[in-house]
C-alpha cells in the first residue's frame, strides 16, 4: 500500500500562486507514475498533471498549460504542483494520485490506485 498526503491548498486571489506537495509513504518502491485531479463542487474529477515517477516526463491539462508545473523530489518521495496565475476557474479540491503501471501515460481516474484525501485550493475573484 501507499498512501499519500496533500498540503498546501489555501485561499489566493486571482493571479496569486500555490505550491500543493503530497508525500508519500509505505511501498513508495513500487510507485511508476503520479498525478493531480481536482474536482470543483457540482462537477466530475478531473485530470490536471501527471509525471512518470523515474524519468520525470511531465503532461498536462490544457487549460492549466503554462500556469501549473508537476515536478517531485526522489529523495523525499514528495510531489508538487506549483500553481501561477490562478483563476477562480481553479477554485476545486486537489488530489494526489499513484499507480504502479510501469510506463503508463495517462489522464484517466481508474488507472490510479492510491489516493490522497484532497486539499481544498479558492481562488477568489
Amino acid at each position: 500500500q501507499v498512501q499519500l498526503v496533500e498540503s498546501g491548498g489555501g485561499l489566493v486571489q486571482a493571479g496569486g500562486s500555490l505550491r500543493l506537495s503530497c508525500a508519500a509513504s509505505g511501498r513508495t518502491f513500487s510507485v511508476a507514475g503520479m498525478g493531480w485531479f481536482r474536482q470543483a463542487p457540482g462537477k466530475e474529477r478531473e485530470f490536471v498533471a501527471g509525471l512518470t515517477w523515474d524519468a520525470g516526463g511531465t503532461w498536462y491539462k490544457e487549460s492549466v498549460k503554462g500556469r501549473f508545473t508537476i515536478s517531485r523530489d526522489i529523495a523525499k518521495n514528495t510531489l508538487y504542483l506549483q500553481m501561477n496565475s490562478l483563476k477562480p476557474e481553479d477554485t476545486a479540491v486537489y488530489y494526489c494520485a499513484a499507480h504502479s503501471s510501469s510506463g503508463l501515460i495517462t489522464t484517466l481516474l481508474n488507472d490510479f490506485e492510491y489516493w490522497g484525501q484532497g486539499t481544498q485550493v479558492t481562488v477568489s475573484s
